[in-house]
């Protein structure tokens, strides 16, 4: 048990929602493991009030924050300095206080690519195919282009899809009709949309034109499995989930405001899956 003192370091995670974010025990974790004096809390904030509570949070001595939705956006145009990360993603996941300023940056592109090669992937062995077109793939498809492989993206709303390539200069756009097709000029393959979380309908997607090696992606992290996952599995693909991406995109966050850079490793990822077990 970590008693605080009145110099413990602060930092949380925004949502509206926020009860359901795995980050708070995400980051005790490390705290726990590297004996800060510090806490990281959940930060229910309505989006009526997100600039004014950001602002008091600063104020009053908090190091930053993740944000997550519906707040991603809004956090983009608090910034007094938007890191060259968050530009490309269009908005912002983490906030670091510095000197009264306020840094935003978007960490989920980064953390994507770590947990590809953290399952033996290297994102710049082939082009990729990315499924969905809201923020997350922004920040995925962003990410690997600067691998420097070619991306496509199929949406369920073709303008959504259009615009996106209009913001990421060589992306290509394919008809989320022609997305199982598709599958088989493609080295990765990326689910950034919420089918197949628990609640959702499954991914509805024909795995047979798949290239014999390719990279299966899926952000969604609960199920820790999915149904496109276990597809994957089932025609010899190389599954990879999403868990890991919520795992690495935090170390930038926490070597920010705790001053330590946190390992992801196996105790750590056991700790949060059985989290998502029990659920």
């Amino acid at each position: 048990m970590t008693i605080l003192s009145g110099k413990a370091r602060l930092a949380g995670i925004i949502g509206w929602p926020v009860e359901h974010s795995r980050s708070p025990r995400l980051h005790g974790f490390w705290l726990q493991r590297h004996g800060i004096d510090g806490a990281y809390v959940p930060l229910p904030i309505r989006p009526e009030a997100f600039a004014l509570a950001v602002r008091g949070l600063a104020a009053s001595g908090f190091a930053g924050a993740n944000v997550t939705a519906p707040h991603k956006l809004a956090a983009f145009e608090i910034c007094d300095t938007v890191e060259a990360s968050a530009r490309r993603a269009g908005a912002v996941n983490t906030l670091v206080f510095q000197d009264s300023r306020i840094i935003g940056r978007n960490t989920d592109g980064i953390g994507f690519v770590a947990n590809l090669r953290a399952h033996g992937v290297d994102p710049a062995a082939g082009p990729a195919l990315v499924l969905g077109a809201g923020g997350a793939a922004r920040a995925v498809i962003a990410a690997l282009q600067d691998t420097g492989v070619t991306v496509t993206v199929a949406n369920r709303t073709r303008t959504r899809a259009d615009a996106l390539a209009h913001d990421l200069p060589g992306l290509l756009v394919t008809d989320w009709s022609a997305r199982s097709a598709a599958i088989g000029d493609h080295a990765l393959l990326v689910n950034t949309t919420s089918l197949g979380m628990l609640g959702h309908p499954p991914l509805e997607l024909d795995l047979d034109p798949a290239p014999a090696g390719l990279a299966v992606a899926d952000i969604v992290y609960a199920p820790l499995e999915t149904p496109l996952l276990a597809a994957a599995r089932a025609h010899g693909l190389r599954p990879v989930e999403g868990l890991g991406m919520l795992l690495h995109q935090a170390v930038s966050g926490f070597a920010a405001w705790f001053g330590v850079t946190p390992v992801v490793d196996d105790e750590l990822r056991r700790f949060v899956a059985g989290d998502l077990l029990a659920r």
